[in-house]
């Protein structure tokens, strides 16, 4: 029970950080129906940010901590975000699905690779002492601080987020660009304002997620968005694409998931499970656990 519930404590910490990367990719689908494949990248370059803050930024004779390199991140990934949306993806709102698809990839490749270009291939590590690497033991269960810093951030966010779109009106503009963008633009709603909000709310919470990784992991590199991406993708048509307590739902489930194949012998199989479990949701429920069939007419 004790392994049992320490691979419980690992998977809700990996988790909570898919969970943070698939808000970004459902909220986006959710408004222009479009499968961001460069979110994964936006996280990773939030991820270099935070690394340059910590190590290379002082205040006085002392580096930038946790919480400057956390924010500096999240403003730079947001409007790292809304220039992507305005350059590549504005541009194409009224072309086909393929069209759109092929550009998000092209800009992931190109995000890759610029970045490598100017930092090199090889891996990096943040700075010792960002955040303590202590642990406390709870009924034999190791949890280390960072493992509760990165959780409690994560749910800060993710209820900062669900206040933005219940409560603001911006949030109430999203919801209904989402329901019927015609009808919301005849509302007197400004559209491409919206999708820009929804693209900078996501990449924000990418780049909050990239640093506590970088954090947590101690190790980055220029390819860390890839299969992380791949991985929040999978969580977020796991809890229903669309739904935002569903893409935290599939995060966490995902995460506890992973750990526990890893952690039970199965090291080498751990991303087969994963996405294992997407050809499963998409062969029973297509919608997700959370998600809602829509009909279409004809």
């Amino acid at each position: 029970m004790e392994k049992f519930a320490q691979q419980i404590v690992n998977g809700l910490s990996q988790g909570s950080i898919y969970a943070l990367i698939a808000l970004g990719y459902t909220m986006v689908y959710g408004i222009v129906k479009l499968i961001n494949f460069a979110h994964g990248d936006i996280y990773m370059i939030g991820a270099y940010v935070g690394f340059a803050v910590t190590t290379f930024t002082r205040f006085g004779h002392s580096r930038f901590g946790f919480i400057a390199a956390l924010v500096i991140a999240m403003v730079a990934c947001a409007v790292l975000g809304v220039c992507i949306e305005r350059i590549a993806y504005k541009p194409l709102r009224n072309s086909s699905r393929i069209a759109v698809l092929i550009t998000a990839i092209g800009v992931s490749l190109f995000l890759d690779y610029t970045l490598m270009y100017f930092v090199g291939a090889g891996t990096r590590s943040y700075p010792p002492g960002v955040l303590s690497d202590r642990s406390f033991t709870v009924g034999g269960v190791v949890i280390k601080y960072q493992q509760v810093i990165v959780v409690l951030v994560s749910i800060a966010l993710m209820i900062l987020l669900q206040f933005i779109v219940k409560k603001t009106k911006q949030g109430k503009a999203m919801r209904a660009v989402s329901f019927d963008k015609e009808a919301a633009q005849l509302m007197g709603i400004n559209v491409d304002r919206t999708i820009s909000f929804t693209f900078l709310l996501g990449s924000a919470l990418a780049g909050a997620a990239g640093v506590m990784v970088g954090i947590y992991f101690n190790s980055i590199d220029p390819l860390m968005g890839m299969m992380p991406g791949l991985k929040a993708f999978v969580a977020a048509v796991f809890g229903g694409i669309g739904s935002i307590p569903g893409a935290m739902v599939g995060g966490l489930s995902i995460g506890v998931i992973e750990t526990l194949v890893a952690g039970y012998g199965g090291s080498l199989y751990r991303d087969a499970a994963v996405f294992a479990i997407l050809i499963l949701v998409l062969i029973i429920k297509p919608t997700g656990l959370m998600g809602k069939s829509t009909g279409s007419k004809v």
